[in-house]
C-alpha cells in the first residue's frame, strides 16, 4: 500500500497529460504526478536517458539494475529487467546484476561498469583508477550520460521506496517494446 494515494491522472495538469500519453500506465507516473510542476523535467530527463542516449542500452540497463539493487528498490529492479530484456541483455546477465562485476557472466567493461556504479552509489564518487579507465572506453559523452542515469535512478528509487510504489499486478501493464505505448 503506497504511503499516499495515487494521483488522479485524470485531474493531472496538460502537460503532464501529453508526457504520459505514450508512455505504458504504470503506477510510478500515478505517484509522479503529484508533483505537477516538476514531473515533466523529470519526465523529459528519463525519456533523453533511455531514448536518446548514446550509451549502450545494455550497458544502461546493466547501472540501472545495480542501482535499483544497491537501493533495494523491488519496483525499479522489476521494471527495469523487463527493460533489460527488451535491449537484448541476456538472462544470465540480467540474473547476475546481484553478484555484481565479480559474476564472470560479464565481459571486461561490463565489469567496469558495474564496479563504477558501486563506486558511484556507494562512495558518490568514483576512484580516480575506475573513473579513468571506463572514462578511456566511453568517452565523455557516454560517461557523462552514464553518471546522469546511475544518479536519475538514484532518485528514482528514493521516489519509490519512500512513498512505497507498489508493483502493477500481473497481466495489467504489458511492456512489449521500448516503443510508445499506442493505448495509453
Amino acid at each position: 500500500m503506497p504511503r499516499i494515494p495515487y494521483f488522479d491522472l485524470e485531474q493531472a495538469p496538460e502537460e503532464i497529460k501529453q508526457h504520459l500519453a505514450s508512455r505504458h500506465p504504470l503506477n510510478i507516473y500515478r505517484m509522479l504526478a503529484h508533483a505537477t510542476t516538476a514531473a515533466p523535467g523529470f519526465l523529459r530527463l528519463g525519456r533523453a536517458l533511455l531514448r536518446e542516449s548514446e550509451l549502450d542500452p545494455r550497458l544502461r540497463e546493466l547501472a540501472i539494475l545495480r542501482v535499483g539493487i544497491l537501493s533495494g528498490a523491488a519496483y525499479e529492479v522489476h521494471q527495469h529487467k523487463r527493460v533489460a530484456r527488451l535491449v537484448g541483455l541476456e538472462a544470465e546477465k540480467i540474473d547476475a546484476v546481484a553478484r555484481g562485476a565479480a559474476a564472470p557472466v560479464y565481459d571486461a567493461l561490463e565489469r567496469e561498469v558495474l564496479a563504477f556504479t558501486d563506486e558511484v552509489v556507494r562512495n558518490v564518487k568514483a576512484s580516480d583508477a575506475v573513473f579513468h579507465s571506463l572514462h578511456r572506453k566511453l568517452g565523455d559523452r557516454r560517461i557523462v550520460e552514464l553518471l546522469l542515469t546511475i544518479g536519475f535512478y538514484m532518485m528514482v528509487c528514493r521516489f519509490l521506496e519512500n512513498l512505497e510504489v507498489e508493483i502493477e499486478p500481473p497481466g495489467t501493464v504489458e511492456i512489449t517494446s521500448l516503443e510508445p505505448n499506442k493505448n495509453a
